[in-house]
């Protein structure tokens, strides 16, 4: 069941971005900030779990791009689901419902950065409208090795039109 994230699902969304940095395909960061730091970061609103069992077992949420008034309606994505849960259509579910709550709350572009060699995750964003807009080569280190990243973006059709 996809519910909007509260404080309380820190604990549960921290671990799950933990176990996605430690399979070092989703993110360069390598430790998973406290709450404060993380809430700071993101946008309060167009934040989601997934609820499976009474915990949370995947998330997605919004963070801005930019403080500068011109950029207000562009945010990037940020969606990981537990791996035992991954495979079972809950980032498809996520997905849909920050697009959804992204568009209510003014959001006209979307954008996320992807490591190539993430399939999955380039997969579920293609699906879900977004394009290859840019190829960053040996952008930056990850456990001292250079990797790429895959820039996309969404335009929304009905947000900032």
């Amino acid at each position: 069941m996809i519910r909007a994230m509260r404080d309380s699902d820190g604990p549960e969304v921290l671990a799950i971005y933990q176990m996605g940095m430690d399979a070092r395909n989703a993110t360069f960061e390598t430790s998973a900030p406290d709450w404060a730091a993380w809430d700071q970061r993101h946008r309060p609103d167009s934040r989601f779990v997934w609820e499976e069992d009474g915990r949370a077992v995947g998330w997605v949420a919004l963070s801005p791009i930019s403080t500068r008034q011109a950029y207000r309606g562009v945010a990037e994505i940020s969606i990981y689901i537990h791996p035992a849960y991954q495979g079972k259509g809950i980032g498809s579910q996520l997905m849909a419902a920050v697009i959804e709550s992204s568009e209510a709350n003014g959001i006209w572009t979307l954008t996320a950065g992807i490591f190539p060699e993430n399939t999955a995750s380039l997969r579920l964003h293609l699906k879900f409208g977004f394009r290859e807009v840019g190829y960053r080569e040996r952008i930056a280190r990850l456990d001292g090795h250079w990797r790429d990243t895959l820039l996309l973006e969404r335009r929304s059709k009905v947000a900032g039109v």
